[in-house]
């Protein structure tokens, strides 16, 4: 999918979506993925796939400047059936295409509710940005960043929106650790005070079950949702 960019200057949107489509029914809770390139965004969106397709009805949406290339890995995989994949070409700064002008984005995500209805969950993925990155409220509902090890153990003290105000904060490929002399208590200590209560996971996508604690923790806010939807 290769949407244009609008001739007018974008809105941008700052209140949160509803839980409920035009019709009445429950619509999907959106979860955004944004974090640095390389830092296991698609692989971390591939992991929820595969640990949550069998309770959850899934799609996902992703984001890249020119191409299809998270997407068609993501279709290579098999992690979902064809149909639940799409892609957004934002042909311009990843920024732009999650916070400012969601315009692209939205309409995937509509497409898939109308095709796809009743979904569950919409996993949003933004992208390769950097930290300053941050989701628009009126496109997704909890927001997921992806850091890595490999990167450097200062990344989660140079702060940033992304680091301190996304709903979850994920540091990956803890396994590198040793490889790249992070020191992985340093992290958790500088997250810790960059990001008050706010909740951080650290994985490793090699281990069988690596991405557990991230499923949990999407599971928890899918049942709120729900419960929400139906008041």
């Amino acid at each position: 999918m290769h949407l244009d960019p609008p001739a007018t200057m974008p809105q941008r949107h700052t209140h949160s979506a509803g839980p409920l489509r035009a019709d009445g029914s429950r619509r999907a809770l959106r979860v955004g993925l944004g974090g640095p390139v390389g830092s296991g965004k698609t692989a971390s969106v591939a992991a929820l796939c595969r640990t949550l397709r069998d309770r959850w009805s899934i799609a996902v949406v992703t984001n890249d400047i020119y191409t299809r290339e998270d997407a068609e890995y993501l279709l290579r995989e098999a992690v979902l059936p064809p149909e639940r994949i799409t892609a957004v070409e934002t042909g311009a700064c990843p920024h732009t295409a999650i916070r400012d002008d969601i315009s692209a984005n939205l309409e995937a995500v509509e497409h898939l509710e109308e095709t796809l209805h009743p979904l569950d969950l919409v996993l949003i993925e933004s992208g390769g940005d950097n930290l300053t990155a941050t989701f628009s409220k009126g496109l997704v509902d909890v927001q997921i960043f992806v850091i890595d090890v490999s990167s450097g153990d200062d990344i989660p003290r140079k702060g940033g929106p992304g680091i301190t105000t996304a709903d979850l904060l994920v540091v990956n490929k803890t396994d590198l650790a040793p490889h790249v002399g992070a020191d992985l208590a340093a992290m958790a200590v500088d997250a810790e005070r960059q990001r008050g209560d706010l909740p951080v996971v650290f994985t490793s996508l090699t281990s069988d079950d690596g991405i557990r604690e991230v499923a949990d923790w999407v599971t928890a806010h899918l049942s709120e949702w729900r419960v929400k939807a139906a008041v």
